[in-house]
């Protein structure tokens, strides 16, 4: 009877986990589904939630709100991957599970925009003036600004218990004290969210795997810039394929959240 019940048991796991395979495929635009045949193996990452963070880069207005200053070059990607409500699973599941949740934000004070060099995407900030705050010692005028997080997500945020790093100046979390934080934790897999998919996210990304993490981005949790330079979001899922120990959709994400693995 034992053998028998465990038998039916793995069966009806293979069913479920093949059901939520399917299910995510339906849900990814063709134009970004994963190849058919993919050369590379799976990693096959999986979650203990005592050493699991959720990592959510720039939750702000600015980025993820139709107010925001860089809306005309991410909204269309936003809205594309249904970024806020996807995002607002996963930190509701994060709660729920009892993981670290954490947010790397961006912020800009007066004497950042007095550098004197800059790459193209940076200098492009600066010009639409996102994420900008009067000084680094005061909140004056941060409330509801494009540098304040979706109020979509506050009460998750603001309760407390979120670690909220110092900014990232950039792209990638070696200008801030996000590593330190999740190390303290007792943190070495991270649930990887949040914007622009090739550049902070990426950069995020590739600091976490050398710094000896594991990270699974969250392929509709994450969303970039279009531009006549082309497709940000797509040019960032190939290298998530190539480099991310794993790339799950929200829904899989929470439903290992919900199972603890």
């Amino acid at each position: 009877m034992t053998t028998k019940t465990s038998t039916i048991g793995r069966t009806l796991a293979c069913i479920l986990t093949a059901a939520l395979a399917t299910s995510a495929a339906a849900q990814i635009p063709a134009k970004y589904a994963d190849p058919a045949k993919p050369a590379l193996p799976d990693p096959g990452m999986q979650l203990d939630l005592k050493r699991t963070a959720l990592v959510v880069i720039d939750p702000q207005i600015d980025f993820m709100s139709a107010k925001g200053g860089a809306w005309p070059v991410v909204g269309e990607s936003v809205t594309e991957q249904n970024l806020v409500p996807n995002l607002g699973k996963l930190f509701k599941a994060s709660k729920a599970a009892g993981i670290v949740v954490s947010i790397s934000p961006h912020y800009y004070y007066p004497h950042d925009h007095a550098w004197k060099h800059g790459g193209p995407a940076e200098i492009f900030q600066h010009k639409i003036k996102i994420f900008d705050r009067p000084s680094a010692l005061s909140l004056d005028g941060f409330r509801g600004s494009g540098a304040d997080f979706m109020p979509e997500f506050k009460s998750y945020i603001e309760d407390g218990k979120t670690i909220v790093a110092s900014p990232h100046k950039l792209y990638g979390p070696q200008t801030n004290d996000l590593v330190l934080q999740l190390r303290k934790q007792g943190v070495d897999k991270i649930i990887l969210a949040g914007m622009l998919s090739n550049l902070c996210v990426e950069s995020h990304l590739r600091e976490f795997l050398e710094r000896g993490f594991e990270v699974a981005v969250v392929r509709d949790a994450v969303a970039g810039p279009k531009t006549p330079e082309g497709d940000g979001y797509a040019s960032a899922l190939v290298n998530y394929r190539y480099i991310a120990n794993a790339l799950w959709t929200t829904d899989q994400t929470v439903q290992k959240l919900q199972a603890g693995k």
